[in-house]
């Protein structure tokens, strides 16, 4: 930050009267060089102690050491962890893996669905609201004020704007603020190096067996692996620390941003790429046709919403009641073999399967009649030759 922005941040904190009536401001805190400089600039902008609040969201516990150090020695007077993990994956996790939801053909919106869960939890436990481009006045709910909340995690708009929209559906009473931030770009013509990744290994690392997995699942949800109930964030879990040691999970793409530009991203997804492909795979057994269509086409809404940040939107709600009810049959298991990278379906059995042997064996019998399809191609070719008659002028 040169001295002419942070003159013009000053001024404009002191023209607004903010210096002085920010007591504590809790700052979303990653531990990241963003987060660790916006501590004494808030300091020393808003006169005010700052408590750095970190959603453990399933990071790992090396993501988490030394955060507390590090927070201090920044300027902060606090660091609250919070376990969010169990939240995170039952109540934003599995719903957009129930919806099918993928954004631009790759990404399974990990980071997107973490910003409105931890949101949510600073709005829950100190109900006020302040964010590194943005800021909102609202009461306080805890005996100890804590006059405002603020995300610094990333530079990004599209990740700023995921925190807003949280805020904003808790609340519409709030007022904004804005000194602006600079983003970047990396360059999609550079390979990832190995070494930033830190779930998976290298595919071509990986063991030269296969592993075999059996993925219990109950009405469009993942309750188990290897016939062993688990809990939504144990489940997961397990799941990336094997599908991580098989080289699976691994995402590099260019996707488009909330506000139009386009972004070079690598993600690595383990637990959430096995659970998608057993989910799809079983759905493959007991969604019909239509009903697959109109779920694959809405989905593709749904993860657009989620991107966006509107987590709390009245549609994305909707979507997902109607999720919840065309899954109800999806129960079942899928056996997939995991192999230097890749992820294949072995197996797939439910009660509910709509595939019947004796049908698809196209042989005659009191329900399919090789008979009917005479009649049956008849009128399903009736428009196309109606239209080659009208070219024709027959």
């Amino acid at each position: 930050m040169d001295n002419s922005t942070s003159k013009s941040t000053s001024e404009a904190t002191n023209e607004r009267g903010l210096r002085g009536k920010l007591k504590k401001v809790v700052l979303a805190y990653s531990g990241g060089l963003d987060t660790s400089v916006i501590v004494p600039w808030l300091r020393e902008n808003y006169g005010c102690e700052v408590v750095c609040f970190t959603g453990d969201v399933g990071q790992g516990i090396k993501e988490l050491e030394g955060l507390e150090e590090k927070a201090k020695a920044s300027g902060a007077c606090q660091l609250v962890v919070k376990d969010l993990k169990e939240e995170f994956v039952r109540d934003y996790i599995f719903p957009c893996l129930r919806a099918g939801t993928i954004y631009e053909r790759k990404y399974l919106l990990g980071t997107s669905m973490a910003r409105p869960v931890i949101a949510k939890n600073m709005f829950r436990d100190y109900g006020v609201i302040y964010s590194s481009n943005r800021l909102w006045w609202m009461l306080p709910k805890k005996l100890e004020p804590m006059p405002s909340l603020m995300d610094a995690q990333e530079k990004e708009m599209t990740r700023h704007v995921r925190f807003e929209l949280t805020f904003f559906a808790l609340d519409p009473k709030l007022n904004v603020v804005a000194p602006w931030r600079e983003w970047d770009i990396r360059d999609p013509a550079n390979e990832p190096k190995k070494d930033m990744y830190m779930l998976t290994v290298d595919p071509e690392d990986a063991p030269n067996e296969p592993e075999y997995l059996e993925i219990g699942i109950v009405s469009g949800l993942p309750v188990s692996i290897n016939g062993k109930e688990l809990s939504p964030a144990s489940l997961l879990s397990e799941l990336n620390q094997i599908g991580g040691r098989h080289g699976i999970g691994r995402v590099d793409m260019v996707e488009n941003r909330l506000v139009g530009m386009k972004s070079r991203g690598v993600y690595e997804t383990p637990g959430g790429t096995i659970l998608f492909t057993a989910v799809q795979e079983l759905e493959s057994l007991t969604l019909d046709r239509e009903t697959m269509q109109v779920k694959d086409s809405l989905a593709l809404k749904y993860a657009e919403l989620v991107y966006a940040g509107r987590w709390f939107d009245p549609l994305r709600e909707s979507l997902d009641a109607f999720m919840k009810n065309i899954t109800k049959t999806t129960t079942g298991s899928v056996t997939l073999k995991l192999y230097k990278g890749s992820v294949t379906v072995t197996s797939r059995t439910s009660p509910f399967s709509l595939y019947r042997q004796d049908i698809s064996s196209f042989e005659s019998g009191e329900i399919y009649d090789q008979a009917d399809a005479a009649g049956f191609i008849r009128l399903y070719g009736l428009p196309m030759r109606v239209r080659a008659m009208l070219e024709k002028g027959i």
